[in-house]
């Protein structure tokens, strides 16, 4: 085998896609099906919060019908089948890599359970942000509590009476509590440090703005502050049409703001009364990227509508009994249902080829490993700011397997 695929998401997808473009030989495994993060990692109402022009990948349009609305759940899994299916992509169902190892040939096994199998090369699409990270005080929690992460929640209809907490406030966060608010649940959120955008400013969506601006182009090395492409994702939403989600919003649809967990004892909760920091952290960083926009209108010269009231930042509602609040009594504010919002890492235990930064991260150059032949996508910041979305995987998977073409005429018949 020359090449072999681990995931069958869209990163793994479009890698497939240009191997048979250039009648390359290769297999995809995927754990379970088709898209399976998208099927089990994702709660019932999940939208996607960029829109669908920005979600095609090679030699397929996302859906050319809404190019402005924002992607379902369900129709993200459709789109990956009917994109395998229109290249008849060489997928594995069902086959977890439990071990990629290269040998000393060069070569690499992966195993699946009893079985293996050999390439010269492989990609690592599975992913680095699929297992939800959980602090270790999640474990202090009385066991009549349900607990549950972004990655595990599906609706409110699966929770047990009651009220719920969500701790984390980026977009999951955000998202899950309007969820449950629809659906008539009582709501406490605690608040993070983390940033928010418009969803729409001056006539354009926020990330059309960005792609014209050069936004998502930036590289690591670009940035003022390396540290910030371990941020939080910006708050905003896809769902409902696609709209601007604010800690003032939350509060106007009667979610309770809370500042940061710092401690768990048994059904007492220590909260930090930091939640005004967190309110003017997320409207400062609003403020700037709509200061940038403006700046680039004027040194453009494009012509842009003047910035209109956005629904999704409305007064902030009186705080006052929540604000300096550092305790939070379980039992007595009925809250049956714990939802972590915490982010997402990776286990990386079955790749064992070769070398791992200070973060944990598989260490590479634009997605081209530390030894030759192994090669990642899929990854957040892989090669530019774009790289973990749609958007970005059909530049990455393009320069890839450009890369791995050669590697393989290089090295000549194996």
């Amino acid at each position: 085998m020359d090449v072999v695929i681990v995931g069958a998401g869209q990163a793994g997808l479009a890698v497939s896609y240009l191997l048979n473009q250039e009648h390359i030989q290769h297999v995809v495994l995927e754990r379970g099906k088709i898209g399976e993060s998208w099927r089990s990692q994702r709660w019932e109402s999940f939208h996607l919060n960029t829109p669908n022009w920005s979600n095609s990948l090679p030699g397929m349009e996302f859906d050319p019908h809404a190019p402005d609305a924002f992607g379902h759940r369900d129709q993200i899994v459709s789109y990956l089948e009917r994109y395998a299916s229109a290249f008849d992509a060489p997928i594995r169902e069902n086959a977890e890599v439990t071990a990629l190892e290269r040998l000393p040939t060069g070569r690499y096994r992966l195993c699946i359970g009893d079985d293996a199998i050999e390439s010269r090369i492989a990609v690592v699409a599975s992913g680095s942000t699929n297992r939800p990270r959980v602090p270790a005080l999640a474990q202090k929690l009385p066991g009549d509590i349900t607990s549950l992460t972004a990655g595990t929640y599906k609706s409110a209809e699966d929770l047990p009476d009651g009220a719920v907490l969500i701790v984390g406030s980026a977009q999951s966060g955000c998202q899950i509590a309007e969820d449950l608010i629809t659906a008539g649940r009582r709501v406490y959120l605690c608040a993070s440090r983390v940033g928010r955008i418009p969803r729409r400013y001056r006539g354009r969506d926020i990330l059309a703005w960005w792609r014209d601006m050069g936004f998502w182009d930036v590289r690591v090395d670009e940035l003022e502050d390396p540290a910030l492409q371990f941020a939080a994702l910006p708050q905003v939403s896809g769902t409902n049409g696609g709209h601007t989600v604010s800690f003032q919003s939350l509060a106007r649809d009667g979610v309770t703001l809370l500042g940061r967990l710092i401690d768990v004892d048994g059904y007492h909760l220590k909260l930090k009364p930091d939640l005004m920091e967190s309110i003017q952290f997320a409207d400062e960083k609003s403020s700037a990227f709509k200061e940038a926009i403006d700046k680039f209108i004027r040194q453009t010269g494009i012509t842009a509508p003047l910035p209109k009231p956005d629904p999704g930042e409305p007064t902030l509602p009186d705080l006052s009994g929540s604000e300096r609040l550092d305790q939070l009594d379980l039992h007595r504010m009925s809250i049956s249902s714990v939802i972590w919002c915490t982010g997402f890492d990776a286990n990386w235990d079955w790749l064992r080829a070769g070398d791992f930064n200070e973060h944990g991260q598989p260490k590479h150059h634009d997605g081209i490993g530390s030894v030759p032949g192994l090669y990642f996508i899929g990854f957040s910041w892989l090669s530019k700011r774009k790289s973990g979305t749609l958007y970005g995987i059909s530049e990455d998977a393009i320069r890839i397997v450009e890369h791995l073409r050669f590697f393989l005429d290089s090295a000549g018949p194996g």
